[in-house]
């Protein structure tokens, strides 16, 4: 199947981030949220991103003049025509059901629905349409314009075509991918979270600060990215959601640490409230000097 007309769900981080990627790409795209404030903000972030990419000569400007990007508050105007539904709402499976239903509802028999989720299950949402077959996961990462896998899930009913499709439009945005067998949060996702609650349970038992525990993954192990410095972007409270479900699915060695627990309650929750493992400032981290913060601390 070709595909010419991409429908982006929900304005978020990884909404406005797959939507920029898909519009750069020559995609015909279409960017969904029920705020009209939250589609300000992205169209602001997605025009930015643009100029910086011109600027340094990765984006062409041509290109950048003949974007496709539109951006609709109701549901079935935006994916009436499109050819690929790509789903970006919060990790929430009762929302998701709901979301897939209405799209099986609202777009043409052969367009794919896709849901960029990190964990939950892709057969359920797909049990949730009459297209089964045309339903897969498409997991981007943050930030999805230097990022360059994407997960492609492959789910119970999940027919060759769609994955194929899938892989064929991944190309055209200029990432790799690979492909996975439905598992409670496939390969990156269950990889991440034991390494970031490990870091967690070392922080509580004192072993090292924040700071330290970061730097040696990032100069011992190669990581890109210190575990704390991840999940302070991506979010504290995603972060737990997804343990607490893969501690129901896979088992104990997913139990949330507690202090993770206590950061969420005090609302750490990263960058997006400008405090989480570190403190921000104008955007930069502060690290806090202690091994651990404590319950009292947090609140």
């Amino acid at each position: 199947m070709r595909v010419e007309r991409i429908a982006v769900l929900g304005a978020g981080i990884m909404g406005r981030g797959i939507a920029y990627a898909a519009a750069i790409a020559g995609f015909d795209t279409t960017l969904y949220d029920v705020s009209g404030e939250a589609l300000a903000r992205a169209e602001d972030e997605i025009r930015k991103l643009v100029d910086k990419g011109v600027e340094a000569g990765k984006v062409d400007a041509a290109a950048a003049r003949a974007l496709r990007l539109a951006t609709v508050r109701e549901l079935e105007a935006a994916v009436a025509k499109a050819d690929l539904v790509i789903e970006a709402a919060p990790e929430d499976i009762r929302l998701k059901l709901d979301l897939f239903a209405r799209l099986d509802r609202a777009t043409k028999p052969e367009a794919i629905l896709a849901t960029n989720t990190s964990s939950l299950s892709v057969t359920e949402m797909a049990a949730a349409t009459a297209r089964a077959p045309r339903v897969v996961g498409m997991h981007f990462f943050n930030p999805v314009h230097r990022m360059r896998l994407i997960e492609i899930v492959r789910a119970l009913e999940t027919d060759a075509d769609t994955v194929k499709t899938a892989e064929d439009v991944s190309r055209r945005l200029g990432k790799e991918t690979v492909v996975v067998n439905e598992s409670p949060g496939f390969i990156t996702t269950r990889v991440n979270a034991l390494i970031g609650n490990e870091a967690f349970r070392m922080l509580q038992e004192g072993v090292a600060p924040p700071e330290d525990i970061d730097k040696a993954l990032k100069l011992g192990l190669n990581h890109p990215m210190g575990p704390f410095e991840l999940v302070d972007l991506v979010g504290l409270d995603t972060r737990l959601s997804i343990l607490s479900f893969l501690s129901q699915t896979l088992g104990e060695r997913f139990r949330p640490v507690p202090l993770m627990v206590q950061y969420v309650k005090a609302g750490r929750l990263g960058r997006k409230t400008g405090k989480g493992v570190y403190d921000y400032v104008d955007g930069k981290p502060v690290p806090r000097g202690t091994a651990s913060l404590s319950a009292m601390e947090a609140r």
